[in-house]
């Protein structure tokens, strides 16, 4: 059943203040005005009402005994055909979430809100009161794209009570930095912090943006951290031996404060903890463990935004920025394509201005759309999905008519079944759901 709320716009002054962050100027790099957004919607290229329903059937294995009688087979009953999908209200009253993740076996749902808090979703009493982690007190959030940005969980949480979170800092540094849970396992100490890197804005900095700030670990156990170019694009989007404009992956079992895996394309020389580059600012990522997969989508400046794939095992890509933006030239006008990892899907300035990434759906509330990448637009305010291939981008989705309440999503996430939520400007966290 569809569960539907009224959602208030942003202030005007906010939309514009994210729009001018996102889409134009601030990279030292002059640029033409973007054109307006369009709350328009692509024409969805598959219809969910006419998926098939998959069918699930658990086979027996064949007998070792000299039996005649065997074991009926077990079915399971397929569900009702899917007829689209809604949101369910799970948390109201945030401030500005932006970013969400689970820990292992773990059925809470973790919010962080730009100011420094994170927050705590109960599956059974909704948005807990009290903080799971307060670092008001050391997080800088004057500007729109600053603040407590990013969140994981150690892979052995539950073990050893470790998290790690990402956040813009008084000073406007970057700081990725472990805390650990107190005692009672309820909650994280502040005063356990370990600082793993803090980074000032780069020399060629003219603005206080572009700090990307996913934090996430791989299926092989690795800390994958995505950072801006620090609005400095033509000194660190093709730089190597800097840590900007990039996905970075580091080892966070082992060295002081960190060690750098064997396998990092530039441990040999440039940046050592560099995994891709050539990134403006990839305000989220996201990691396919079936298919070993990652998904970096990366806002955009003059005319494009875009999603790159890679494989986990591909380290070292250069998505081309700011020679390229999307796979069109850019500030390299004679650039060649052929040097650069172009993105598997890109969209115009018509359809929205700075785009959201977000998570490969791999629960098992709706079969129908296993493997399929989710992913919104801040300024278009819509959400659309597709499924990757060896073709590329296909099975496109346009939700705009399932999911019109969706408001300015600023992150998506998943519980750990795998079921996805989104989280707005406005402090609501939603589950997606099916309707049958």
């Amino acid at each position: 059943m569809r569960r539907w709320w009224s959602w208030r716009l942003p202030a005007l002054v906010a939309a514009v203040a994210v729009t001018a962050a996102s889409c134009t100027g601030g990279d030292g790099i002059e640029a033409e005005e973007p054109a307006a957004s369009s709350t328009s919607r692509a024409t969805s290229t598959t219809n969910p009402a006419t998926t098939a329903a998959a069918t699930s059937t658990t086979a027996v294995p064949p007998s070792t005994s000299t039996s005649t009688t065997a074991a009926p087979p077990t079915t399971t009953a397929p569900p009702a055909p899917l007829q689209g999908l809604s949101l369910e209200t799970v948390a109201t009253g945030l401030h500005q979430p932006t970013a969400m993740a689970s820990a292992p076996n773990d059925p809470r749902l973790f919010v962080t809100e730009r100011t420094g808090m994170i927050r705590v979703i109960d599956q059974a009493n909704g948005l807990r009161p009290e903080p799971f982690l307060d670092l008001t007190d050391r997080v800088g959030s004057s500007g729109i794209e600053q603040g407590l940005l990013g969140l994981a969980f150690h892979p052995d949480f539950a073990v050893n009570g470790r998290l790690f979170a990402y956040y813009v800092t008084t000073e406007m540094h970057r700081r990725l930095s472990e805390f650990t849970v107190g005692s009672d396992g309820e909650a994280a100490d502040p005063a356990s912090e370990r600082v793993l890197f803090d980074h000032a804005q780069p020399p060629g900095s003219v603005d206080i943006r572009h700090y990307g700030g996913m934090v996430l670990f791989g299926p092989e156990g690795l800390l994958y951290v995505s950072l801006g170019d620090g609005a400095d694009a033509s000194g660190q989007g093709q730089n190597t031996d800097t840590p900007f404009a990039a996905v970075l992956r580091i080892d966070v079992d082992s060295g002081d404060p960190y060690a750098i895996p064997p396998g990092n394309p530039f441990a040999g020389g440039g940046a050592p903890e560099l995994w891709a580059y050539g990134l403006r600012n990839p305000w989220r990522f996201a990691i396919d463990p079936v298919e070993q997969l990652m998904y970096v989508a990366d806002v955009g400046q003059d005319a494009w935004e875009e999603v790159n794939v890679v494989p986990l095992d591909g380290g070292g890509a250069n998505f081309g920025w700011p020679d390229t933006e999307g796979s069109a030239c850019f500030l390299k006008s004679d650039c060649d394509l052929d040097d650069y990892t172009l993105p598997v899907l890109e969209y115009d300035h018509s359809q929205g201005c700075s785009i959201t990434g977000g998570v490969v759906y791999r629960g098992a509330a709706i079969p129908e759309l296993q493997g399929q990448y989710f992913y919104a637009d801040w300024c278009g305010m819509w959400v659309r999905s597709f499924r990757y291939t060896a073709e590329g981008a296909t099975d496109e989705m346009d939700w705009s008519e399932d999911l019109p309440e969706s408001g300015q999503v600023n992150a998506f996430g998943t519980d750990a079944s795998g079921e996805m939520y989104l989280a707005n400007f406005d402090g609501v966290v939603a589950k997606i759901v099916p309707v049958r």
